[in-house]
């Protein structure tokens, strides 16, 4: 297969999805560009802060994108290059994307709250709960994991204690985007920079941190970049959003879509050959095509962690509604199009149907790289840009996960403060940003030093249970606004069969070594145990959700009016 070819293939089909399926959903759904915003109604210059589309934009793809849309699809490629590329243009259009936009639509409609809130709603305050601790413990694991890759990828020196020129150069260049960001916010929030100066400016400020990042290289070793991480996540989680999470994400977008520019291009003008095969087999390393590739392929089709983003601080700023399908829908579209490269860019190192060894970024960079190279560009300066772009990948979701963590845990314990009217001193203290902060990202800390790998195989099962929760809370919202659902329902029910088979696999699995006496209790037991948890909890969940659906319309008042026609 030519790479090239693929490429011409999956930005049509794209395009095509957000002109008709994405247009489509927003006329059915009912936008109403005169109504107004969470973001200008509950204003507070903290969380609720009306921004422009543009960064909006580029907040919202820069933490939904993460190192998943890289990672996923050349773990994948082992089934093949054509169901990797089925599940992700059939998947980002009619599941992710959908998925993403409904959950947007559904916060802002109840006032910019998250799905935690809907679910209170319709299902009752234990259902909240459950949610809450529920992305609690997803934002603790994805934190850990996050920090982890990022440390490793600024690690100055290898296990053997020689230099590492790129790394070093990736971490002096992160450091300086964090004070170029802090500036960049004061300027759009205080003196109110126009879209097109804002942009000028982030472009000037990412040549200049890149040029200075590769001249004077900061040479640390893991250890310390783990502690400065933590602590750069800690400022950032609780800082104003617009103060550096806001401009960090809108700066490093322009970074992100500058390489994807980059390797688009290197595929039109290399037309790399795609050396594996377009289906290997049903079964390969003891995973199966249904549900492994679905599990396996979650950021660049449809993930739950999106959810997060678009209900705990996209919804936040949308200043206008007619913004929400760009900003969402389109989104993820553009996150597509970064894991259709990521499976030209395996396909391309790939050498008689076998795979790389390497893991996913490298690869990813290398193959990049490698296309910039044969257009005249330096490759060690190309690896490192690409490698600096991956980097940021990672430590925008970082920023915005740890964010998500705290207000997770800080809603947590307002439930009952909000039911009695009242504040509880202890839980006063206990969801105060600094405190919720503190319970967030110390545990995450704790589990990347012991090893969050014990439990990392779950995360692709967790996530796409976390989407299939998602889907069931905004297809409640609006089956019970009168809108229409089978746009939710389908994606819905077939989430749920894959999230039930992947943990249902798992569980079986680890019975299996039980059976066989190889079962590791340290790190099988752990696994088999939070599988059974989250398998109990998505069918409680399902079940709650499932029987409320089926009331009639009357026993529940919703946060929104019925669906107003859409003017815009």
């Amino acid at each position: 297969m030519n790479g090239l070819l693929l490429l011409i293939i999956a930005v049509i089909a794209l395009g095509l999805a957000y002109v008709l399926y994405g247009r489509f959903l927003a006329r059915k759904w009912g936008i109403n560009p005169a109504r107004k915003t969470p973001a200008h109604e509950f204003e507070d210059g903290k969380e609720y802060v009306p921004t422009s589309p543009a960064v909006v934009f580029g907040y919202e793809f820069a933490s939904i994108a993460g190192a998943g849309p890289i990672n996923g699809p050349i773990i994948a490629a082992m089934f093949g290059w054509l169901p990797a590329l089925l599940w992700l243009l059939l998947g980002s259009a009619f599941f992710g994307a959908a998925h993403d936009f409904a959950a947007l639509y559904t916060s802002v409609r109840n006032k910019g709250k998250s799905i935690g809130y809907v679910i209170e709603l319709y299902v009752g305050k234990t259902g909240k709960r459950l949610f809450l601790i529920f992305v609690w413990l997803f934002s603790i694991l994805i934190a850990a994991a996050f920090a982890d890759i990022v440390a490793g990828t600024f690690a100055g020196f290898d296990n053997a204690g020689a230099s590492v020129q790129t790394n070093a150069s990736v971490a002096s260049t992160s450091c300086l985007f964090i004070a170029a960001a802090i500036g960049l916010g004061f300027l759009i929030r205080r003196r109110k920079a126009s879209d097109l100066a804002s942009a000028i400016i982030a472009i000037d400020l990412l040549i200049v941190c890149i040029v200075l990042g590769i001249l004077f290289p900061l040479f640390l070793p893991k250890t310390a970049w783990l502690y400065i991480v933590f602590g750069y996540i800690f400022i950032a989680s609780v800082l104003p959003i617009w103060v550096l999470g806001q401009p960090r994400n809108y700066l490093n977008s322009f970074l992100l879509i500058a390489m994807i520019v980059a390797a688009f291009i290197g595929v039109v003008f290399t037309s790399p050959t795609i050396a594996i095969p377009a289906f290997t087999s049903f079964k390969v390393s003891n995973s199966y095509l249904f549900p492994g590739l679905f599990i396996t392929i979650a950021c660049g089709a449809i993930s739950g962690f999106h959810s997060l983003v678009v209900t705990g601080a996209t919804s936040r700023q949308i200043s206008s509604e007619k913004y929400m399908l760009p900003i969402s829908y389109g989104a993820m579209l553009v996150e597509t199009l970064v894991a259709i490269l990521a499976l030209i860019a395996v396909g391309s190192l790939a050498h008689g149907g076998v795979l790389p060894k390497e893991a996913p970024p490298v690869v990813f960079a290398r193959a990049v790289s490698g296309f910039l190279h044969q257009l005249g560009l330096p490759n060690q300066v190309s690896f490192t840009i690409v490698s600096l772009a991956v980097s940021s990948f990672v430590l925008t979701t970082l920023d915005t996960v740890a964010r998500l963590g705290r207000l997770s845990f800080q809603e947590l314990f307002s439930i009952d403060d909000e039911e009695r009217g009242t504040q509880n001193p202890v839980f006063h203290i206990l969801k105060s940003k600094p405190a919720t902060a503190v319970f967030t990202l110390l545990p995450a800390y704790l589990l990347a030093i012991v090893g969050y790998q014990n439990i990392w195989a779950l995360f692709g099962a967790a996530n796409q249970l976390l989407a299939a929760l998602t889907l069931i809370a905004c297809t409640m919202f609006f089956k019970k606004t009168g809108r229409r659902i089978v746009m939710l329902l389908i994606p819905t029910i077939i989430m749920l069969a894959v999230t039930f088979s992947s943990l249902a696999l798992s569980i079986r699995d680890k019975v299996i070594l039980l059976w066989q006496n190889k079962f590791n209790i340290a790190v099988d037991g752990l696994q088999m145990g939070i599988a059974i948890l989250l398998l109990v909890l998505g069918i409680l969940v399902a079940i709650s959700c499932t029987v409320k659906l089926l009331e009639k319309d009357t026993d529940l008042q919703s946060a929104d009016s019925l669906p107003e026609r859409t003017t815009g």
